[in-house]
Parts: structure tokens; C-alpha cells; sequence
């Protein structure tokens, strides 16, 4: 199975065809795109229940000391995918640290103006990664996400 694995085509999950599952689901709201630093954190949001939209995957989160740049992200991918897709609303759902943080502020400024922005409301405990939420709290920050 491991070797069939690709990155989607349109999102950059895992998938073992040309699109991951979520993408090729025609019953997904396509102007609805919720934006992540790794695949790891899709399945914690799908287990919500709560978002039906699709998924980027950013490939990592702006951290300068390390030498990861905007340039190291999938952040040209993402502004193609809003230009060209119908995306009305960007949900940015990075980790809740200082690097998921700074990622969610440089996409706001360079998103302000072109689609609605939101982020996941509190609830998450700072410092921690999406995929060790739990369901009810991460289900609850989806709910009460607010503008950028």
C-alpha cells in the first residue's frame, strides 16, 4: 500500500489515484478550502463531522529560523487553487504555535481582499498539533472560527 501513495494532484494529501478521496468526492463544497500544514491534520477535521469542504496541504509551516520560507510551501499552488477553482471562503486551520501562527498570518495578508478568510477559534491549547485534539474540541473551534 505505502508504495502506491502519491501526493493528490489538487491538494497534496496522500492518495493512492491522480486525486486523494476527499477530492475526487463530487458531493465536497469546493468553495470551501480548508488550509493545512501537513495530511496528518485532514483526519482529526474529518472525524468533526463538521466541514465538507476540501483541503490544501501546505507541506510545512513558515519558520525563518529553520530556513523555511514561503518559497518551501505550496502557497503558489494555493493562490492558483483560489483563482481558478471558486474558492469563497479559506479556512486556515494551522497548528496553534509560533510557526502555525506566523503561517496564518502571512496567508491572511497575502489572501486579505481576494476570499473570505477564517481561522479555527479557540478551544485548541496553544502549543499543541492538531492531530492530538480531540474530537468535541477541534469540532467546536470549526463552529466558532472567526474572520482574519
Amino acid at each position: 500500500m505505502a508504495e502506491r501513495l502519491r501526493p493528490c494532484s489538487r491538494c497534496f494529501s496522500f492518495a493512492e489515484d491522480e486525486l486523494c478521496p476527499i477530492c475526487a468526492d463530487p458531493r465536497r463544497d469546493t468553495a470551501l478550502l480548508c488550509v493545512v500544514e501537513e495530511p496528518s491534520a485532514i483526519l482529526p477535521i474529518e472525524r468533526t463531522h463538521e466541514y465538507r469542504g476540501t483541503y490544501h496541504v501546505l507541506g510545512g509551516a513558515l519558520s525563518p529560523i529553520d530556513g523555511v520560507d514561503p518559497d518551501d510551501l505550496r502557497i503558489d499552488e494555493l493562490v492558483t487553487r483560489i483563482d481558478t477553482e471558486g474558492v469563497q471562503e479559506v479556512v486556515l486551520a494551522t497548528n496553534p504555535t509560533m510557526t502555525g501562527e506566523a503561517t496564518a498570518l502571512y496567508l491572511a495578508d497575502l489572501l486579505r481582499g481576494r476570499v473570505r478568510m477564517t481561522r479555527l477559534a479557540s478551544g485548541l491549547p496553544v502549543g499543541a498539533d492538531l492531530e492530538h485534539a480531540d474530537e468535541l474540541t477541534l469540532g467546536r473551534a470549526f463552529l466558532g472560527r472567526r474572520e482574519m
